[in-house]
């Protein structure tokens, strides 16, 4: 799933990130109605989505607080691609600040904390923290299928590392009960589970590789190598 420049991506909003309309602020509303799609069709346009922070860079007054935690919420659901670091580099310091903009600064230190147990594969506390407090439900409520997705990804990361994990393990890190956790490893993951252990088919990340290694030492080194010894002896 490319959510750099994906295939969803209709031709106005390539035109506006291709051209001198990414510093049209008229180009403001035709973005955000592009996040509201992305939001409720499960793909990311993490291109068009930065285009539209810088244009909330240059236009202050445009700034629409859920747009900016959509758009870092739709960031997250690309890990561990740096499209979260490289939204964040995009909210002007001064959003950020504490009782700047009601709960925003709250609600973006929230998200990183999401996404930095992400990044560290803290996958177990990353599903505690989400239960945690009721502001991450109303922070990912626009975007369709976000634990989903999310699990989809933990899912990948996992068949790139792994042949074969226990069960139990898999549930805590997909953070779902007993049922809820077979279900999407047999039918959404494709995998099997024998006697409590999941087992991930061969790919090319998780396949064991033959390694050789080759020292090139010639008789010329080698003679540098004892010339030195004998000089720092005498």
């Amino acid at each position: 799933m490319d959510s750099e420049d994906p295939q969803e991506r209709p031709e106005e909003i390539t035109s506006i990130i291709n051209g001198l309309e990414r510093y049209n602020p008229e180009a403001v509303g035709n973005l955000e109605e592009y996040l509201r799609h992305q939001c409720e069709h499960r793909y990311t346009d993490s291109n068009a989505n930065r285009t539209l922070l810088k244009l909330y860079q240059l236009n202050p007054d445009r700034v629409k607080d859920e747009v900016i935690t959509n758009i870092l919420v739709k960031a997250l659901t690309c890990f561990p691609s740096p499209q979260f670091s490289l939204a964040m580099h995009l909210i002007p310091p001064s959003i950020l600040a504490p009782n700047s903009r009601a709960e925003l600064p709250e609600a973006i230190a929230k998200l990183r904390e999401l996404s930095n147990q992400l990044q560290g594969s803290q996958y177990a506390r990353f599903w505690a923290t989400l239960d945690s407090d009721d502001l991450y439900a109303d922070l990912t409520t626009d975007i369709e299928g976000f634990e989903e997705l999310i699990r989809i990804r933990i899912a990948t990361l996992i068949s790139h590392a792994y042949r074969e994990i226990e069960m139990s393990i898999l549930e805590q890190w997909l953070g779902m009960d007993d049922a809820d956790a077979m279900k999407f490893v047999t039918e959404t993951a494709g995998w099997k589970v024998e006697n409590g252990i999941v087992k991930i088919p061969r790919n090319p990340e998780n396949e064991a590789k033959k390694s050789e290694v080759r020292e090139d030492v010639n008789v010329d080194m080698f003679s540098r190598v004892v010339r030195r010894a004998w000089e720092e002896t005498a």
